[in-house]
């Protein structure tokens, strides 16, 4: 292995890199403020460095591959090409309309790791799971977190195995026919570990509602961007991903003539083309802008999914009964027709909880299919006051309605872990930081936060309470109940029905009559009591599941 330990710090007098046990070495500036050795530093075993910044350091690597020991310690030397891949044969092809699992790796098992996750494939391919969508794996400080604090993009945080299992992770999947997309943050950084200020600038003046915004159109932005791409083209090529989901796009300021997710797109298309994977994105975003997703022909950003929050709240509040907040505008079954229509509910319309008009049709010729949809995710559990599921509010009539209306509806569905058992494990919010100063104001921040939104601060776990993530861990004895086994077999059938219809079908003759939602695609007609029961008897040809007291019948249909 040689290096010549390249790192961008165009405002610096002098950099250097410090080789553990090896001393530290004077860099080279180049005219684009890139420093490197002038000669490659060669050995064949792995180094640990950082840098030294005008004095000050050293630092991790902004491009760093490993962080063996923390987010604040050395970086470590680590060649993606060393890993002897087995999925020269997987082309899973479009992923539009496939059953996607969400899953976070630190909760999904006991041992919270890659290769844990690893042995519980048989687990989702008997589900009929067709993509797995990891939340952020990236560097953050602390043992155990949501992820969305991380700070170095490319490393693995090191609990989870390292970029090592990650390898074996998302090879195995392939192996077993299942896709991997990755959960990626671009629009922020977390607050500790974050060294990119002391290379150059990488951040902008402007803040989001997580801290400082990335510098995407200001001066010294095009390398900035270029961190983005080149490690969108690190997941995507060197560690095999199928997809990335990118948080909160909503969050990333740009006026620059390309905004940064048409780069990324034209950035994923280019490796579609030459590795023959999907190289799908995915943008979590609250704006109901049909721009996301429209082609860059015609003048859109071209990414090929985004997450649908309007379907979850449709379903949710006519499921639950809940209206505070945001849920007041979806109340009423109206909205649930609407969005199985039209695929957004606020399209123009009046959003009460934003004070004015929200959102935009969608475009005609977009397939549904690009909307993921779902009735539990990590974000609309994990913002809840004691991160309860739906298991803790519906009954198992109301568990199978919901299911049925996300994995038969014309979206791409998506199942947040153990939703297909009815886990009745909560899924808080929960953080490990190490610092007094910066645990204590998560605490409160967090407490405050709910407290503003009428929960009974009492109630709200501490995020730093060890206990806090210990519950969050899925139990794996639950689908071996019969109550959890039935909802389990349910979901299994769901997954094999859907698999029957053309992915792209619409919704049609969509009703809700008396407290009972319909709607049909291509042939299936499908009829889902609100209150989770009294059906009328299912026809002799109907799909249907006694035991579910007639909360859902299923049925062919002269098409």
């Amino acid at each position: 292995m040689s290096a010549t330990f390249p790192v961008w710090a165009p405002g610096a007098d002098a950099v250097e890199v410090e080789v553990a046990g090896a001393g530290r070495h004077p860099l080279q500036k180049d005219e684009h403020g890139w420093w490197s050795l002038p000669a490659p530093f060669d050995d064949t075993a792995a180094l640990d460095y950082g840098f030294v910044v005008d004095g000050a350091g050293p630092f991790p690597d902004p491009r760093s591959r490993r962080q063996p020991d923390g987010v604040h310690a050395l970086s470590r030397t680590w060649d993606p090409d060393a890993f002897a891949w087995t999925d020269d044969d997987w082309r899973p092809g479009t992923l539009s309309g496939r059953v996607i699992y969400e899953l976070h790796l630190g909760t999904f098992t006991p041992e919270g790791t890659l290769d844990a996750a690893a042995s519980r494939l048989d687990h989702l391919v008997d589900l009929g799971v067709e993509a797995v969508e990891l939340l952020p794996v990236n560097a953050f400080n602390g043992p155990h977190g949501w992820g969305y604090d991380g700070v170095l993009w490319f490393a693995v945080h090191e609990p989870y195995g390292g970029p090592d299992a990650y390898q074996r992770f998302v090879d195995a999947c392939h192996g077993r026919g299942i896709a991997v997309i990755q959960d990626v943050v671009y629009n922020h950084l977390g607050p500790s570990g974050n060294y990119l200020p002391m290379f150059g600038p990488y951040l902008s003046e402007g803040r989001n509602t997580w801290g400082s915004s990335v510098n995407l159109d200001g001066p010294d932005s095009g390398e900035v961007r270029r961190l983005i791409l080149d490690n969108a083209r690190y997941w995507l090529r060197d560690m095999h991903v199928d997809g990335l989901r990118l948080d909160a796009v909503h969050a990333l300021r740009d006026s620059s003539a390309e905004h940064i997710l048409e780069a990324l797109a034209r950035e994923a298309t280019g490796i579609r083309e030459t590795t023959g994977r999907p190289a799908i994105l995915i943008a979590e975003s609250d704006l109901n802008d049909p721009r996301l997703i429209r082609e860059r022909r015609s003048h859109g950003y071209g990414l090929d999914a985004q997450w649908d929050d309007d379907v979850h709240h449709a379903v949710h509040v006519n499921l639950t009964g809940e209206t505070s907040g945001y849920y007041a505008d979806f109340a009423g079954p109206q909205a649930l027709v609407k969005v199985f229509e039209r695929g957004f509910f606020h399209d123009g319309s009046w959003s009460s909880f934003r004070g004015r008009n929200h959102g935009r049709p969608l475009d005609a010729d977009i397939p549904f299919t690009r909307l993921v949809a779902f009735s539990q995710d990590h974000d609309q559990i994990g913002n809840r006051a004691v991160g309860d599921r739906l298991t803790a509010t519906l009954d198992e009539g109301r568990l199978a309605v919901a299911a049925a209306l996300i994995l038969l509806g014309p979206f791409t569905p998506m199942l947040f872990m153990g939703e297909e058992w009815g886990a009745t494990t909560p899924w808080p919010f929960f953080s490990s930081h190490p610092e007094p100063e910066l645990a204590e104001a998560t605490r409160t921040g967090r407490i405050a936060e709910f407290a503003r939104m009428g929960w009974d601060p009492d109630v709200v776990p501490d995020p730093q309470d060890p206990a806090t993530f210990e519950s969050a861990r899925l139990d794996w004895t639950e689908p071996g109940r019969p109550t959890h086994a039935r909802l389990l077999a349910w979901y299994r059938r769901l997954i094999e029905l859907r698999r029957e219809l053309p992915a792209g079908a619409r919704a049609t003759d969509v009703t809700c009559v008396d407290g009972v939602f319909g709607f049909t695609r291509a042939g299936l007609r499908v009829e889902a009591s609100l209150s989770g029961s009294g059906l009328p008897a299912a026809a002799e040809e109907a799909v249907t599941e006694a035991v579910f007291g007639g909360a859902v019948s299923v049925r062919r249909v002269e098409r």
